[in-house]
């Protein structure tokens, strides 16, 4: 039984610029008052300008990663990113089944912020298949949204269809994200099998939104490691997120980094 101590086991790629995947999931959990394990699953050669270079890390070292963390550690909830093959969401969901009680934030990264394809052919249709059931909420933006129900995302109306789609495909809540989309204010639709919110933040005229998924839901899954309830942990990640992307340092010359320890300035 989980005791809410915040451990989250993050199962995604490496960014070596440091602006997403388990480079920005760390600071996050650890920002939140979390403490953060991971179990990596590719090397990306990134920065602010793209993806020039991906190294896969043998499926047998991702699972050993992961399932000496659990057995050892333990874990309050799990956040997966970057899954590159169908293999490997295949091998991550018969993991994830020796650990039914932990929830599963899943992220359903393909494409990175610089429009690089992060995820190879069938990936789409392993994480319908084998991890949507399992997951207690995944947070897709818009095109992912699309990739994953067939269905057209453009209006706060499609991304509660989408929203419900996700959730009659087995997720037990569907976070469908608007920032892909136009607009002053952007708007991100929770639905559950009971219910559909809304969640509004103000659109940040800026380069510097590298790792933002990422980062959004490793604050939700720290959220939930701590207890906290969904909704809750939403609303309390979308403002970590805002104000670290509001904060953001302005390094590179591409898709910029935010300022994850901004909690921390003095």
């Amino acid at each position: 039984m989980a005791d809410h101590s915040g451990r989250v086991l993050i199962i995604a790629g490496s960014d070596s610029g440091g602006g997403a995947g388990i480079q920005a999931d760390i600071k996050t959990v650890t920002a939140l008052g979390g403490y953060a394990a991971t179990a990596i699953t590719a090397i990306t050669v990134q920065s602010t300008l793209g993806v020039s270079g991906v190294h896969a890390i043998p499926l047998d070292i991702v699972e050993a990663q992961a399932r000496t963390v659990l057995d050892d550690i333990g874990a309050d909830a799990i956040k997966s990113g970057m899954l590159g093959t169908r293999e490997l969401v295949e091998v991550i969901a018969r993991l994830l089944s020796d650990y039914p009680d932990i929830p599963l934030v899943l992220d359903p990264v393909m494409v990175a912020t610089s429009g690089d394809a992060l995820v190879g052919e069938g990936v789409v249709e392993a994480i319908r298949d084998h991890l949507l059931p399992r997951a207690a909420l995944i947070t897709p933006n818009a095109p992912e949204a699309e990739k994953l129900t067939g269905l057209t995302v453009s209006t706060t109306q499609e991304q509660a269809d989408a929203g419900r789609a996700l959730v009659a495909g087995g997720a037990a809540a569907a976070l469908v994200k608007g920032g892909h989309l136009s607009g002053s204010v952007i708007t991100d639709v929770l639905v559950t099998p009971d219910t559909t919110m809304i969640f509004e933040s103000e659109r940040i005229d800026t380069r510097h939104t590298h790792g933002t998924g990422c980062t959004l839901a490793s604050a939700i899954a720290t959220g939930l490691a701590k207890g906290r309830s969904l909704p809750d942990s939403i609303e309390a990640g979308g403002s970590y997120l805002s104000e670290a992307i509001r904060r953001a340092p302005g390094f590179g010359s591409g898709h910029g980094p935010v300022h994850h320890a901004w909690v921390f300035d003095r």
